[in-house]
């Protein structure tokens, strides 16, 4: 990272920006299956009880509690010839290629020990990625601006990602469905799209039954990961440069927590993820049903892949949206945004297609921000503890910013599916075996559970503290306490 004669960074090269953010598309597929298919493939398929298996999912994200601040803490400790993450890195490559192949394409008489060894060790290796490379990225530019470049480039790649996801599905189903190959894949896929504004549905073809179709799928997303993971990782190792630190105080695991817990703005936006991203898991646990039996969509991998679409072609505007008013402010208009769709959809009655996928591309239009601005608002944080500490300890932060998003995802999840579920919904049979209780539970979990918690998330982004100004001035004092260390002798 260069910087001009009067000390301010320069831009950062784009080749530098985008071959960072590579790592976001393996990682996003991993999401889409973990959150689906792994549940349906082995309480179904395999026969698992499906308690069971949703238990392990929500608690083997609780073990993260641990593995996280761990592996940031020893991310931002560790040195080696090749730098500070990209041993991790290297590292976990290997490890999350074995536990996702192992945990998705599973032998039919496998039990609950060999899901939850694979499972553990798919999400340790998965820890060992995502951390030190969020880390990596907040330090490659010390500016508030070119940071939210590196955050967009990223989440460009995390909505790519989640098309691929929401394409293998789709692809694998319609083909095991029709026989076809990938042109009738393409020619069923614009009828359903015709169907959506008034158009003739496309003819029915015999199905698979669930349990048949979900290894097949899972193994599409296998091979997938398999060979997205090890080319995107050899492009961050090759293109990207690890920014050489000064020697810097070295400071202790309890005394860098308490630090964290001083950190006024840390406190808060580790808030405002608790809730937002507990928000968008509450809803995002019963969205299948909600699509499938209170509006009545037929092809809901079609509607995904359009709505990440959406996502990745609105990433400028937030980015841009940003930098003229300021991440916290571009939240706050995506969380209101977002809150708005939601509510509008309460309104929504069987086949009201037109008007579902409308507000539901709106919401694709929204993922963008809800995924990068608070990420890029984390690496400003970092730079308060810098002033305080004099260490570089972007990984610890991104630690504790993963291990709350984990928690929340998990928290979520399990509540939305306990609420929806004890009050009579019937996920296997829909509305006509639900009572009237469960469906009215699944219309509100969906539409409102988003309009509260992003609301009262939105109290503590109004007055949030480091604003761009505040940040810029903040910067200058790191820059010049930087200039006299290294110009200090030994």
């Amino acid at each position: 990272m260069s910087k001009d004669d009067s000390g301010s960074a320069t831009a950062l090269p784009l080749r530098t920006v985008w071959g960072h953010g590579t790592l976001g598309l393996p990682l996003a597929v991993i999401g889409y299956p973990l959150s689906i298919w792994i549940p349906a493939h082995y309480a179904g398929a395999l026969g698992l009880p499906l308690a069971t298996v949703g238990t392990m999912l929500m608690l083997a994200r609780f073990t993260d509690v641990i593995t996280d601040p761990l592996i940031g803490e020893l991310s931002d400790r560790f040195r080696s010839p090749l730098g500070r993450r990209r041993p991790f890195l290297i590292l976990g490559v290997p490890l999350m290629m074995l536990g996702a192949w192992q945990l998705f394409v599973p032998d039919p008489e496998v039990g609950l020990a060999y899901f939850l060894l694979w499972l553990t060790l798919f999400f340790f290796g998965a820890t060992l990625i995502s951390l030190p490379h969020a880390a990596w990225g907040a330090e490659l530019s010390p500016d508030y601006h070119q940071r939210s470049r590196v955050t967009a480039a990223r989440e460009v790649y995390v909505l790519a990602g989640l098309m691929t996801a929401a394409a293998v599905p789709m692809v694998v189903e319609v083909m095991a469905d029709r026989g076809t190959g990938l042109a009738g894949v393409f020619q069923h896929t614009l009828a359903t799209i015709g169907a959506w504004f008034g158009g003739p549905a496309p003819e029915a073809a015999p199905t698979m039954t669930r349990a048949a179709l979900t290894g097949p799928v899972l193994e599409g997303l296998a091979i997938t990961v398999l060979a997205l993971l090890p080319l995107c990782a050899m492009a961050v190792l090759l293109t990207v440069a690890e920014p050489r630190f000064a020697a810097t105080p070295r400071v202790s695991l309890r005394e860098g927590l308490a630090m964290v817990m001083r950190n006024g703005p840390m406190k808060r936006v580790l808030l405002i993820g608790l809730l937002v991203y507990f928000g968008e898991a509450f809803r995002n646990a019963v969205s299948l049903f909600f699509m499938r039996d209170i509006v009545g969509l037929g092809s809901i991998g079609s509607a995904y892949f359009f709505y990440f679409v959406a996502g990745i072609a609105a990433i400028p505007f937030w980015l841009g949206l940003g930098k003229r008013i300021g991440k916290h402010r571009a939240f706050m208009g995506t969380l209101i945004t977002v809150g708005c769709v939601s509510a509008a959809n309460f309104f929504l009655e069987y086949g009201d297609y037109n008007a579902f996928f409308a507000l539901f591309i709106l919401k694709g239009f929204c993922f963008g921000g809800l995924q990068f601005l608070p990420a890029a608002m984390l690496a400003d944080v970092v730079d308060v503890d810098s002033m305080r500490s004099g260490g570089k300890r972007a990984g610890t932060y991104f630690a504790f910013m993963g291990m709350t998003t984990k928690i929340a995802i998990a928290l979520g999840t399990g509540v939305s599916l306990n609420v929806v579920g004890l009050l009579g919904f019937d996920a296997a049979g829909g509305v006509e075996a639900s009572t009237e209780a469960g469906v009215l539970a699944l219309r509100i979990v969906y539409t409102m559970g988003p309009v509260v918690f992003f609301g009262s998330a939105l109290g503590l982004i109004w007055n949030y503290p480091l604003t761009p100004a505040r940040h810029a001035r903040l910067r200058e004092r790191l820059v010049r306490r930087e200039a006299r260390r290294t110009s200090t002798p030994a």
